[in-house]
Formats: structure tokens, C-alpha cells, sequence
């Protein structure tokens, strides 16, 4: 999987529902969410922007994303949504429902991590980082209010030894993928996105809860919720809610609980650990 990518490669290989997105590709960004970001005042239709190499790629909460050249998939989906912004609740994992359906027609088999990362043998394989912003466009003398989210993701497909010493024995890759015509990948991961994207415009997150249900990574685990390095929460993780909350048996006696994204954090409790 050496070739570059091609906007008209991918374009070809997109089933009827993606052949609506405007695909770029550029060489070398700082990042592709901030790039479109920038652009969505003069957006008009889906737009996907793929770079070979990103310089200052973000995860949740500000975090570092780490790739190198050619080695990753990193790209972004910028997407209008006729509904209000609290109608993006669950955005997130169903946004993972399609990147999981889209590995596995690739034949590279995933679990999810709520909220957002991507797993591979318990070790992080990729992450999603959704941005959201309200757009104003004035038409006919009247202003328009649509929502616009640019979804961010980032896939290992090989780690170099330098990259995998600096993120540690948590961070994978999917090197079976290398051996694949990227272009025919990228545009595998459009057609489920999309597919995903107009369903859940449609009938929320509620649509998606028992296919995440099935690709939970942690399911009836003990774990620990936290922010910012402070426990919020320790107890078994029940799966997920129509709105995307994590339900938790709590080992505090306040029985289940609903644990909704945010920033916070998850990982296993001490004693699922080693």
C-alpha cells in the first residue's frame, strides 16, 4: 500500500450514497479537522480531506495524535446536519460502528473502546475526534442556522520502532492493511461512514446501540471512569444507552449509573489490569 491517494480512485471505488462528497488530498497539513474547520462557512456539500501527512493531528482533550508518513490513515469528514446540536449525542460510536463495519470488509477485526477509540487486541488501533460548530448563511435575505461537525480519524497501519517506543506496549497498528490499495480502503471507510451518517440523521443513536453493544471492548469489565486524573466512577460497564451513555453497575452502592462522553476517560480497574 505505497501509492499515493488519489481523489479519483477514491471516487471510484464509492457506492451511490458517498459519490456526494467532495474528496481532496493534500500532501502535508498541520491538521485536517482544524483545515476544514476553517472552511465551513463556504462549504456547500460533504467534503473529505485526506493527508499523507499531518504535523499537528489532535485527539480528544488536546492530545497529540502521533503518525507517521504513509503509515496511517489520517483524514477528515466535514458533514451538514439538519438537526440541533443535542441531536448529536452518541455521534461519536456510531461514528466507530462505521469504521468497525469498514476494517472488517477490509478483513481486519476491531473492538470499541467507549467513547472514541478504536481497539485491536486490547491495544488502541486508531481514535475519532469530532468537532462541531453552528454555520449561519444568509440566503435571500434570511439566515440560515445548519450544524456542521467535522469528524476526525486516525488508523495505524504501521508503526515504525521509533513511533511504537514513543507511544508504548497500549498503541498497535493493522500492518495487513498495508498490503491493500489505500485508495480502495479510504474509499471503504467513506461508503460505511456515510451510510452511517444519513442513517443516524435519521433515527439518532438509537439505531446503532446494539451493533456498539456487540463491538464493546470492556463489556461486564470492572473499570474507572476519570478526569483529568481524578475517579469519577469504578464499576462494571453494562454497554451503552440509545444516547450513547455508558451504563455502570457502580461498586459505590448508587447502583447503575449513566455516564455520558465528554472528556472524561476510561480504563480497566486494577483488578481486571495484568
Amino acid at each position: 500500500m505505497t501509492s499515493s491517494f488519489s481523489a479519483q480512485k477514491i471516487a471510484s471505488f464509492c457506492h451511490d450514497q458517498a459519490q456526494s462528497v467532495a474528496i481532496h488530498v493534500v500532501a502535508e497539513t498541520g491538521s485536517t479537522n482544524a483545515d476544514l474547520l476553517a472552511q465551513l462557512d463556504t462549504l456547500t456539500t460533504p467534503t473529505l480531506l485526506i493527508a499523507e501527512k499531518q504535523t499537528a493531528g489532535r485527539g480528544r482533550a488536546g492530545r497529540v495524535w502521533h503518525a507517521a508518513p504513509q503509515c496511517a490513515l489520517t483524514f477528515s469528514l466535514a458533514w451538514k446536519f439538519n438537526l440541533p446540536m443535542q441531536g448529536l449525542l452518541g455521534l461519536p460510536l456510531a461514528v466507530g460502528v462505521a469504521i468497525a463495519q469498514a476494517l472488517a470488509e477490509c478483513d481486519v477485526s476491531v473492538q470499541l473502546k467507549w467513547p472514541n477509540d478504536i481497539l485491536k487486541d486490547d491495544k488502541k488501533l486508531g481514535g475519532v475526534l469530532i468537532e462541531a460548530a453552528s454555520v449561519s448563511k444568509s440566503s435571500q435575505n434570511l439566515s440560515v442556522q445548519s450544524v456542521w461537525v467535522v469528524i476526525g480519524i486516525g488508523l495505524n497501519l504501521m508503526l515504525p520502532d521509533e513511533l511504537q517506543a514513543l507511544l508504548g506496549d497500549a498503541a498497535t497498528d493493522a500492518p495487513s492493511l498495508m498490503q491493500k490499495d489505500r485508495n480502495h480502503v479510504m474509499a471503504t471507510l467513506l461508503n460505511h461512514l456515510t451510510q452511517v451518517l444519513y442513517q443516524f440523521e435519521q433515527e439518532g443513536f438509537a439505531a446503532f446501540t446494539a451493533r456498539w453493544n456487540a463491538l464493546h471492548a470492556y463489556a461486564d469489565q470492572a473499570v474507572v471512569i476519570s478526569n483529568q486524573g481524578q475517579n469519577l466512577h469504578e464499576g462494571i460497564a453494562r454497554g451503552v444507552d440509545g444516547m450513547g451513555r455508558l451504563m455502570l453497575e457502580s461498586f459505590a452502592g448508587a447502583g447503575t449509573v449513566s455516564v455520558m462522553a465528554g472528556d472524561v476517560s476510561l480504563r480497566l480497574h486494577q483488578t481486571q489490569e495484568g
